[in-house]
C-alpha cells in the first residue's frame, strides 16, 4: 500500500516523500482514514510504529482543508488563529520530536500553519511570544499548558482536535491533577485521539472519560522487537560494566552508541568514565538544564559524540536516525520498557544491535524480561570479561539469616539480666 491511497493531499505526500517514508507502517494505515473519518482513537503503539505520522498527517489534513480561505494568514495580521490541535506529551524531549514532526510534514502546506512548542524547564517569555498571534497546533506538556493559560498566552475553547500521546508515561510522571484541569477547559465536542503504550487501571479510566466510541488499534501485537534488531545478552561482573563497556565501545568505534542507565548519579559517572579513556561521550538525565540535554542530543544526532550515557528520559520519543547500537548497562525495571529502549535502534528498516548487560545480581529479572516478550537468548561470555559470581553466589544473604540475629529489645533484655545479682543455692 501507498500513502497516496490513504487519501492524503498532494503537499502531504510531497512531505511523507521528503522524509524518505516508502510505505505506511501498520499503525498509520490504519489510523490515518480513520482520523480523517473524525472518529476517535484508542491506540496501543510501541517506538518505532510510526505513531505520530499517524496521527499528524490526518490532523494536518482537515486543518489545511477546513475553509482555508477563512483561516488567518500572515498576510491578515488582525485576526488571531484559532487553535484546532492540542498534542499533549510527558516531557520536554518528546515535545521537541512531536513538534519538529508536525513542521516537516506541514512544510508544504499553503497557507502555511503554526506549530508551538512549549515545555518547562526553560523561560516562559519566549514561548508566550510565541503564541502572539495564536497557533493553529501545541504541542505541550501539561505543566507548561497550565502556566501559559494562567499567563492568558492561550485558550483551548476552540480546539477541534486532542491527541495525548504516551498517556502512561503522562499518568507515571504525576501529570494525573494537570490533565484532569485541562480536559475541563476543552470543548465537549472535540475528537480526542488516545495513544499509550500499557494500560494500567488508571490509563483505562482515563480513556473511558475521554473517547467516544472510539477505534481501537494496537500496533504492539507482537510481543518480539523488530526483527531487523539484533539482541545480545552479555554475562558480565557488575563492577566490571564500565570496563567492558569501553571495550566495546572501542571495538564499535565509528558507530554511535546509546547507553542507558538506571539513575542520574550513574550515567554522570559512566559518561566521565568514557571521557577519560578517550571516548567521546556525555550524559542526558533529568537534572540536566533543558539547554544541555538539548545540546546533548543534537551533538549525539550530529555525530560529535560517539556514546550518549541516558537515564530512560530518552526512551521513548527520541527519533535518533540510524542508531547502530543501544546498550542496556543496567536492566529496565520494567519488562515494557525493554522494547522501548531497544527500539530506539532499528528504526525504518535500518539493522540494529541491542546488548544487554546481566550479572548474577540481575539475572532473575532478565529471566523475567525475556518470559513477558517470549524471548530465550543465546548467553554470551567476552574474553578477559568472564564473570567471576554466579547467582547462587550473588543470592546468599550478606547481613545474616533473617529472624536468627538478636533484636535490639532482646540485646537489652540481656544487658539487664547480665547486671542483675546472681542467685546462690
Amino acid at each position: 500500500m501507498s500513502f497516496a491511497l490513504l487519501g492524503l493531499a498532494p503537499a502531504l505526500l510531497r512531505a511523507v516523500d521528503e522524509r524518505g517514508y516508502q510505505e505506511p507502517t501498520p499503525i498509520q494505515a490504519a489510523a490515518i482514514p480513520a482520523i480523517l473519518g473524525g472518529r476517535d482513537m484508542l491506540g496501543r503503539a510501541r517506538t518505532g510504529s510510526g505513531k505520530t505520522a499517524a496521527f499528524a498527517l490526518p490532523l494536518l489534513q482537515q486543518q489545511a482543508s477546513a475553509h482555508p480561505v477563512a483561516r488567518p494568514t500572515t498576510e491578515r495580521r488582525g485576526t488571531a488563529r484559532r487553535l484546532h490541535t492540542l498534542v499533549l506529551v510527558p516531557t520536554r524531549e518528546l515535545a521537541l520530536q512531536v513538534g519538529e514532526s508536525f513542521r516537516l510534514l506541514a512544510r508544504h502546506l499553503a497557507p502555511p500553519l503554526k506549530v508551538v512548542t512549549a515545555f518547562g524547564g526553560v523561560s516562559i517569555n519566549p514561548q508566550m511570544m510565541g503564541l502572539r498571534g495564536g497557533a493553529d497546533i501545541v504541542v505541550a506538556t501539561p505543566g507548561r499548558l497550565l502556566d501559559l493559560i494562567e499567563h492568558n498566552a492561550l485558550r483551548l475553547d476552540g480546539v477541534a482536535a486532542l491527541v495525548l500521546d504516551e498517556a502512561d508515561r503522562l499518568l507515571d510522571l504525576g501529570f494525573a491533577d494537570e490533565l484532569q484541569r485541562l480536559l475541563a477547559l476543552l470543548p465537549a465536542r472535540r475528537q480526542s485521539l488516545f495513544f499509550s503504550a500499557s494500560f494500567p487501571p488508571a490509563v483505562k479510566a482515563l480513556a473511558e472519560a475521554m473517547l467516544n466510541d472510539p477505534v481501537q488499534l494496537d500496533a504492539d501485537a507482537p510481543p518480539v522487537p523488530h526483527l531487523a534488531i539484533r539482541q545480545r545478552v552479555i554475562e558480565v561482573d557488575a563492577v566490571r560494566r564500565t570496563q567492558l563497556l569501553r571495550h566495546l565501545a572501542q571495538q564499535h568505534a565509528g558507530q554511535r552508541m546509546l547507553v542507558f542507565v538506571a539513575t542520574r548519579y550513574g550515567c554522570e559517572l559512566v559518561a566521565d568514565k568514557l571521557g577519560r579513556a578517550g571516548i567521546a561521550a556525555t550524559a542526558l538525565h533529568g537534572d540536566l538544564s533543558q539547554g544541555a540535554r538539548t545540546q546533548a542530543l543534537a551533538a549525539f544526532k550530529a555525530d560529535a559524540l560517539q556514546v550518549l550515557v541516558a537515564t530512560d528520559v530518552a526512551a521513548r520519543g527520541i527519533d535518533i536516525a540510524e542508531l547502530p547500537i543501544v546498550l542496556n548497562y543496567d536492566l529496565p525495571r520494567s519488562a515494557v520498557d525493554y522494547l522501548h529502549r531497544i527500539g530506539r535502534t532499528g528504526r525504518a528498516g535500518q539493522d540494529g544491535l541491542a546488548i544487554s548487560f546481566v550479572s548474577a545480581e540481575s539475572e532473575a529479572h532478565w529471566r523475567l524480561i525475556e518470559k513477558r516478550h517470549g524471548l530465550r537468548l543465546e548467553r554470551e561470555r567476552i574474553e578477559g570479561f568472564e564473570p567471576a559470581e554466579d547467582a547462587a553466589t550473588a543470592a546468599a544473604p550478606t547481613g545474616g539469616i533473617k529472624g536468627r540475629r538478636k533484636s535490639k529489645k532482646d540485646k537489652l533484655r540481656e544487658a539487664a539480666a547480665a547486671l542483675q545479682p546472681k542467685r546462690t543455692a
